[in-house]
């Protein structure tokens, strides 16, 4: 897992939205960090890294599991999620120019 971790840290992609605006975040920036600290176990580092990741993979997990056991109010499940995502990444995104 360390080796991973340390692979994922050194080849980071870089923003292309924060690199040609003049270093202003994305609705993404964070996501990748976030999801190193998830893999370390620092499940708090990565919330306030980026707050949607964990209904991030709420919702990956449960459109894997929708489309191999076909749930019948399974796509109304993954809009409802894919709303709460939208939402929570608008709001940290809206956020980030407040603080």
């Amino acid at each position: 897992m360390k080796d991973i971790i340390q692979f994922l840290e050194q080849n980071m992609l870089s923003c292309s939205y924060k690199q040609y605006l003049g270093g202003a975040d994305c609705m993404g920036c964070g996501m990748q960090r976030s999801l190193i600290h998830l893999l370390k176990g620092e499940f708090l580092e990565a919330f306030y890294m980026y707050p949607a990741i964990y209904t991030l993979i709420i919702m990956f997990i449960y459109l894997g599991l929708h489309l191999r056991f076909q749930f019948k109010y399974g796509a109304k499940i993954l809009l409802y999620l894919f709303v709460l995502n939208i939402s929570i990444i608008l709001i940290n995104y809206g956020l980030k120019f407040i603080n």
